[in-house]
Parts: C-alpha cells; sequence; structure tokens
C-alpha cells in the first residue's frame, strides 16, 4: 500500500538535501501517516484507515463521519 492519506490524499513529495558546501541531492519528504482504527457509529462499524496527523487532527474537530463525506465528496474515500 502507498504511503498516502485515504482522507486527505495527501502524499510524499520530492526535494533536495543541501549540504553545508550547498551540494544537492534528491530526497524524500514521506507524509506523516498512523493506521488507526474509527468507529462509526451512523453505519455500527469500525475501519481501519491510513491517516495523516493532520487528518487525525481534523478528525478530533470534526468529527468522523463530516471527515468521511468530505472525503467521498474529493474522491479520496470510496
Amino acid at each position: 500500500m502507498s504511503r498516502v492519506c485515504e482522507l486527505t490524499g495527501k502524499k510524499a513529495m520530492v526535494g533536495n538535501n543541501v549540504s553545508h558546501a550547498m551540494n544537492k541531492t534528491k530526497r524524500k519528504f514521506n507524509a506523516n501517516l498512523v493506521k488507526k482504527r474509527f468507529f462509526i457509529p451512523e453505519e455500527d462499524k469500525w475501519v481501519t484507515l491510513k491517516v495523516s496527523t493532520a487528518a487525525l487532527k481534523t478528525i478530533n474537530k470534526i468529527g468522523i463521519s463530516a471527515m468521511l463525506k468530505e472525503a467521498k465528496a474529493k474522491g479520496f474515500y470510496k
């Protein structure tokens, strides 16, 4: 499974390692992902999602149901 947030679509970015001598080599900035189980009361079931920590903060703020609805509208979650 790729390192992509299932709710926000965040994924790895590409950048440079820059040394003191200003030499540049390619590197990857991975998304900060966590595998987490959530209980959805409307469907009365548990779902396991790979989400970014930023998405976790949003889930704590607006709730898992609202977040899933947004993700489905944007096409990140089926």
